[in-house]
């Protein structure tokens, strides 16, 4: 579901950077007295727990991965802005050190899961849920619906971006600059596995982490206010969460398990991928065994070197086994976004201070 540098036109990536600005605007005007709080352990364990869950791949039909986001759990507990926060963090660590999510597609990517993701979990949340009490199993009902609902629309904006580049941008023979499927073709490609698969992951994991809460640490369920904003923000962050991270901790160990899933993610394939016969066979298995073009539309191979990751694939050059590097890669990630939080949150505790 993360969308490359070059499947998406520059008109695209500006309208979605123009749709997600006010969002994220709004959402770090809400959260911003959350960031020199107690809270931004908070904030930065579900950030990071969204990271490492995302690297569980999942094998999807057609040959394909998937993964679940970690979205509804993060918008059930800090609220739809805190949780837009949080999980665009995530995809910024992605995207800039590991090359999961392109730089150009940043807002395509955090509009998908990060705003509407957490939209779609919140309010269907608090519409299921209702005023259930905090240890009803009706919440935890109305978590993994939620859940479910969140991953699958976003899954449906990532195909729906995929699908119209054809119509968008051709070059002077018609053929697609950028991404190469029709919607005819990338919709069903995209929401098999997701309605499936990915979803279930979703449902389950969203679900049984809410059932954890509610025996484990109920305060972090007390339900958001009307603005959006936990009802947190005098409880002991750290202590609070020690168990949260200890878990995460433990999940970052396992990441190790998502390599077993072989193959690609649908729209996720490099541009040299289009000139490998192997690549392409996986590429038409995926596409309702709709041919590939020859080779990688122009727009793409030209936007697709934008950025090079320091550590692409979770994979850091040094280490000789993927499944050390992987977790290598989970630690560092998880740090990042902490170290980003706390900087972030002593920047502004700095500019909220009184001048003398």
């Amino acid at each position: 579901m993360h969308i490359p540098d070059g499947y998406l036109s520059p008109a695209t990536c500006l309208v979605t950077y123009a749709i997600t600005l006010p969002f994220w605007y709004l959402a770090l005007q809400r959260v911003k007295r959350l960031l020199h709080t107690r809270m931004v352990p908070l904030l930065a364990v579900f950030s990071a727990f969204s990271f490492v869950i995302m690297m569980f791949n999942l094998p999807l039909p057609g040959g394909t991965t998937g993964h679940a986001v970690g979205v509804a759990v993060a918008a059930i507990v800090l609220g739809p802005w805190a949780a837009m926060v949080a999980i665009s963090i995530a995809l910024l660590i992605q995207a800039v050190f590991f090359g999961d999510g392109g730089i150009t597609t940043f807002a395509a990517n955090s509009l998908n899961m990060a705003v509407v993701g957490s939209l779609v979990a919140y309010w269907s949340y608090s519409l299921i849920a209702g005023k259930a009490e905090l240890a009803s199993p009706r919440r935890v009902v109305a978590a993994a619906l939620a859940g479910y609902l969140a991953v699958n629309v976003a899954a449906l904006l990532t195909a729906i971006e995929f699908g119209i580049q054809p119509m968008l941008a051709q070059d002077a023979t018609g053929a697609p600059l950028y991404a190469p499927y029709p919607l005819e073709i990338a919709i069903p490609a995209m929401m098999i596995g997701h309605l499936t698969i990915a979803g279930i992951a979703e449902l389950a994991i969203t679900g049984g982490l809410v059932a954890y809460l509610q025996r484990a640490n109920p305060a972090l369920l007390a339900f958001s206010t009307a603005s959006g904003m936990p009802k947190l923000a005098a409880a002991g962050a750290w202590q609070s969460t020690r168990k949260l991270w200890y878990a995460l901790a433990g999940l970052m160990i396992m990441t190790p398990l998502g390599l077993l899933a072989a193959g690609t993610a649908w729209g996720e394939w490099g541009a040299e991928d289009f000139g490998s016969a192997e690549a392409r066979q996986e590429i038409l298995a995926a596409s309702g065994h709709v041919a590939p073009p020859e080779a990688a539309p122009q727009g793409m191979e030209r936007l697709a070197s934008l950025w090079t990751a320091p550590i692409p694939d979770y994979a850091p050059s040094f280490m000789h086994s993927a499944g050390y590097g992987y977790i290598l890669s989970a630690v560092l990630g998880a740090g990042l976004i902490l170290l980003l939080f706390l900087l972030v949150g002593k920047f502004t505790t700095r500019q909220e201070l009184p001048e003398t």
